[in-house]
């Protein structure tokens, strides 16, 4: 399995872009022909700076599109700049393993991280104005149909960065984005039960970020084709939420079909609820059927029995994302994005070969 984190300018056909070497401070100093100190002064707002000198300078910014050093200003002023999140959840796994990392990764280059959480009810125009005004950027969560639509939102002159479903190949995002291939993850992991004997694999669906069909995302994707590919006709998925009621409810349907053995879910919190079904209808884990989840949620390795399932490096994701954004934000930043760990599928005591 692999994890891409991908970045783009522009949207899906746009032709590559060679990297090019953001202005700093030294460079506007040369062109205005001051030192950097005044230039510091200029854009600290300092009062002893002579007219002419200010129009200099000022010329000279706006010439060579220099943006100044967020993490240099916040030390030098006492001011601190701030960074906003717009997402629709903050509790299950994903999201809030997200958040952990983009603030982890703010509080270390002197940024404040705030959170807005959006609603279907929300007017999404104002909640984004708002969060730009900020005049730090926003990071925007688009796992699910309400971020990736306040995604689409965003004004193309606000510093902005993603966390997004694995896109369709060939198609990139309209702005700088981070995801991880589950599609391949879910292949995978439905590959690794066919491996182990099992004539099918029903799957318990996540909502997908674009469209209402449950075989839209890239999870839901990845699990299809590894059955196509081997030949099997890919029965219906369940499911019709993220929680574990949802993966309770779409569990006791799958119970009761003697033909199931190997259940694919689209997070942990499914199968947890799968689990307890399976249970209630006494049917054996792995012995009758074997579950797989995915994300490896901490609760996935202390439920009986324990859960196999893929791991997602959603820290690294986060910290990821507040990269792309900062590379907007900070001219003078050197470091490139951390790269998130691969997916990794984790076995455990949830799946196993088919009995006969």
């Amino acid at each position: 399995m692999d994890v891409t984190g991908h970045t783009s300018s522009g949207g899906h056909g746009d032709p590559p872009q060679g990297p090019q070497k953001a202005a700093s401070i030294r460079d506007v100093a040369a062109a205005a022909g001051v030192s950097y100190q005044t230039v510091s002064r200029v854009i600290n707002g300092h009062p002893n700076v002579k007219e002419e000198t200010r129009k200099r300078v000022d010329a000279a910014i706006q010439t060579l599109g220099f943006r100044r050093n967020a993490t240099a200003f916040a030390l030098a002023s006492g001011v601190t700049r701030s960074v906003t999140v717009i997402t629709s959840n903050t509790v299950l796994y994903g999201y809030a393993a997200t958040l952990q990392g983009l603030e982890e990764a703010s509080r270390a280059a002197g940024y404040a991280l705030g959170v807005r959480v959006v609603t279907p009810e929300d007017d999404l125009d104002r909640t984004i104005a708002a969060a730009a005004d900020t005049g730090g950027g926003v990071v925007v969560i688009g796992y699910d149909r309400i971020g990736a639509a306040a995604l689409d939102r965003v004004p193309a002159h606000v510093p902005c960065a993603a966390l997004v479903e694995a896109p369709a190949p060939g198609r990139t995002p309209s702005r700088p984005a981070v995801w991880a291939d589950d599609r391949e993850a879910a292949r995978a992991a439905t590959e690794h039960l066919l491996s182990l004997g099992h004539a099918n694999v029903h799957y318990v669906a996540i909502p997908a970020s674009t469209g209402t069909r449950r075989l839209a995302g890239p999870r839901a994707e990845g699990w299809r084709q590894a059955l196509e590919a081997a030949g099997v006709t890919p029965p219906p998925p369940s499911g019709k939420g993220w929680d574990a009621q949802a993966g309770y409810e779409a569990g006791k349907k799958l119970a009761r079909n003697k033909d199931v053995t190997a259940i694919l879910c689209g997070n942990d919190d499914l199968a947890l609820g799968v689990l307890r079904a399976l249970h209630h209808a006494g049917r054996r884990v792995p012995e009758d059927i074997s579950v797989i989840g995915f994300d490896d949620a901490p609760h996935s390795a202390f439920v009986t029995p324990s859960l196999t399932t893929v791991r997602m490096d959603f820290h690294g994701l986060g910290r990821a994302a507040f990269g792309l954004l900062r590379a907007q934000l900070d001219t003078d930043q050197q470091e490139s994005a951390p790269v998130p760990a691969e997916p990794t599928l984790v076995l455990r005591e949830s799946s196993g070969p088919r009995e006969a």
